[in-house]
């Protein structure tokens, strides 16, 4: 394995991938923190200068990383203590893992979680008895302390060392004391090493009756409680608003009205995490008119900082009178006609069966600047920058761009593309995400945010609704940041049986303004583009493609061989013989009879729903008169039995214990026939 490895990243100028040492540094910093100089992959704890050192600090070893090289995939943690950051990093190494080589990548990855944790106890155990020593060993800090004078604020309980600086305190949500910011006359400030501010605060005030503030630093959360008399919570730092939101609102539940008064400054930092505090959390949101100020500055340039706390009167903005909603037209946008529209969508299909093909037809012929025939298999496409969230497969992805943009003679495209995944469902990843996509050119922010694949950029499990509910919250508040359409690649499992479904918790489909499944074709046949779900508007018929070979002009392989690739190539719909066509006619008419035997049964989505114990018994039944074993295998999802058939041809999908109709005509006959 080792060899192998050596081959991917050795010295030389063929060397396709980056050593493992390099990648790492290189995630650390696209994760936002300063990475160290040298990387050890041995498997041990690494303390770095993470740069989130408090300004005018002489920095502390707050970053950290644990990472394995030896003896199969390089693969490790890394984080920030301070910040309370955390991410798994594992090497590319060009190819796809085998399952011994996942395996092994899952016990390191406990092993990582295991040491990081046993190392940041043992720090965290330390710290607090070192600050808490401190805090209780200082005086209580008086009003003529220079950085109070120059705030033109009180203590409120800070305090103040024996070399003359102020200290205040942060806590968790437990109470817990987990460092200390020291704050010179000047106002440079600096934590106590080895401490934790993610996540953690310090209250000032204790009336909280009608609403609460949040604010950046203690200067402006004091002001802000001079001011008003009400309660302000102190994040210390922008990136931890949204948790110090999270928690609060956790606490007080939707009752409370919970205010952020964010800094104006003029990287718009302050504002870009208040927003997404209030899109998350439903706080208000309040920022001083004037650039480069916080509420401090703001008070003492001499203006009216209690009016602009005032908590506002609820607007009537979100609810409507439908009397005049229904009088307004509101025709559908359409990125692709009938097919691609703004919202949440869902392309899902087992491994290799195209989806991802697919999803880059769509995006590279929205992307493409100009193009002859841009429609899609006859359908009305609109141009538009297009941003590709891709979690693996980056050789690959790149020569298949390479190929669709050889292959449709298109020489510049809007389209971008991530270089790693992230875990889009947490507040470090979310953020990211957002930042990279302010920081794109006015004209080129994305109508389309691609999202391949969902299990890469999900922090927990699939299978969860909880973690599913935090995914999607996630999306909903990129699609309103940036007015776009969010597209998940997803996986379905292998057999037949699951394939007409997303794999994971039943939330992701609830959630769907659009699903498609891609069906990869059997004995060599055409992949089958289907829609399951088109929230507003008609479900079109199935689509069928083949994968054409291009080889792209100047690129070669290390040996000097020719590089190819494979683009979506429509095809009409395969023809289906007479015998099959009367065998599902048949197949079906079953259904129906079972259907109406049972009792005209529905699903809890109203659709005509047959359970598996209902259709054994009514082909045992005196109708139809099957042996038990002959009725059990008329249910297996086998393409020669009667279910098996059903499903091949779309009439019914699997649902709960049996099997819902979906086919739309089929649906119209079993509700003509219930009215009859």
């Amino acid at each position: 394995m080792a060899n192998n490895l050596d081959s991917i990243w050795g010295d030389g100028s063929k060397r396709l991938i980056d050593p493992p040492e390099v990648q790492l540094r290189n995630a650390i910093i696209d994760a936002g923190l300063e990475a160290p100089t040298e990387v050890i992959l041995d498997g041990k704890i690494h303390r770095f200068k993470s740069g989130t050192k408090g300004r005018g600090g002489h920095g502390d070893k707050s970053g950290w990383y644990i990472a394995f090289g030896d003896n199969g995939i390089p693969a490790g943690k890394f984080g920030c203590w301070r910040m309370g950051l955390e991410y798994s990093w594992v090497a590319n190494i060009g190819r796809d893992l085998s399952p011994h080589q996942k395996m092994q990548l899952t016990r390191r990855m406990e092993e990582a979680r295991q040491a990081r944790e046993a190392s940041e106890k043992l720090m965290r155990d330390n710290v607090s008895e070192v600050v808490e020593r401190i805090w209780s060993d200082s005086a209580e800090a008086t009003s003529d302390h220079p950085y109070l004078v120059k705030k033109k604020i009180t203590a409120h309980g800070a305090r103040v060392t024996g070399d003359g600086r102020l200290i205040v305190p942060l806590f968790n949500d437990d109470g817990e004391m987990t460092t200390l910011q020291y704050i010179t006359g000047d106002g440079s400030k600096l934590y106590h090493t080895g401490g934790k501010t993610g996540g953690s605060f310090w209250r000032i005030g204790s009336n909280e009756e009608s609403h609460i503030y949040i604010a950046e630093g203690y200067a402006t959360a004091a002001t802000i409680y001079e001011t008003t008399g009400v309660a302000c919570y102190v994040a210390y730092s922008a990136s931890n608003i949204p948790s110090v939101a999270g928690q609060l609102r956790e606490r007080h539940g939707g009752s409370k009205r919970i205010i952020v008064v964010a800094d104006n400054d003029s990287s718009g930092v302050g504002k870009s995490y208040a927003d997404q505090s209030s899109a998350k959390f439903g706080v208000h949101v309040v920022l001083p008119p004037l650039d480069g100020m916080d509420a401090n500055d703001y008070l003492l340039a001499g203006h009216d900082l209690a009016a602009l706390l005032e908590p506002q009167e609820i607007k009537l903005d979100w609810l409507v009178d439908a009397n005049e909603f229904s009088l307004q037209p509101a025709p559908m946008s359409w990125d692709i006609k009938n097919w691609l529209t703004r919202g949440l969508v869902m392309v899902h299909g087992p491994s290799g069966s195209g989806k991802t093909f697919l999803v880059l037809d769509w995006c590279l012929r929205m992307a493409a600047t100009e193009m002859e025939g841009r429609d899609w298999c006859g359908n009305k496409t609109k141009h538009a920058p297009v941003v590709y969230l891709a979690g693996e497969g980056h050789y690959g992805l790149r020569a298949r761009v390479a190929a669709w943009m050889q292959h449709h003679a298109v020489e510049h495209i809007d389209f971008w593309m991530s270089k790693t995944g992230t875990d889009l469902n947490t507040t470090e990843g979310l953020v990211k995400i957002i930042d990279n996509v302010r920081a794109l050119p006015e004209d080129q922010r994305p109508k389309a945010i691609v999202v391949d694949t969902l299990h890469r950029f999900l922090a927990g499990d699939e299978n969860s609704a909880q973690d599913a509910k935090s995914m999607l919250d996630s999306c909903a508040l990129l699609m309103e940041e940036f007015d776009c359409t969010v597209i998940l690649v997803h996986h379905t499992g292998v057999s037949d049986e699951v394939q007409h479904r997303a794999r994971g918790s039943s939330a992701w489909r609830g959630a769907l303004d659009i699903e498609i499944s891609v069906k990869p074709g059997k004995n060599g046949g055409p992949i089958e583009v289907i829609q399951r779900k088109m929230k507003d508007a008609e479900m079109q018929e199935s689509l069928f493609f083949d994968l054409k070979k291009v080889d792209i002009r100047g690129w070669r392989d290390e040996d000097g061989d020719q590089v190819s690739s494979v683009v979506l190539d429509s095809v009409s719909k395969p023809m289906t013989s007479t015998k099959v066509v009367s065998k599902v006619e048949e197949h079906r008419k079953r259904f129906e009879r079972a259907f109406h035997s049972a009792g005209r049964v529905r699903d809890d989505q109203g659709r005509p729903h047959v359970t598996r114990s209902g259709m054994l018994d009514f082909l045992t039944g005196p109708s139809i008169g099957m042996s038990e074993s002959a009725a059990k295998k008329a249910v297996q999802t086998d393409s020669s039995r009667m279910i098996g058939t059903l499903l091949d041809a779309e009439y019914i999908i699997p649902f709960g214990s049996g099997w819902s109709a979906t086919d739309g005509a089929f649906i119209a006959i079993l509700e003509t026939q219930v009215n009859d």
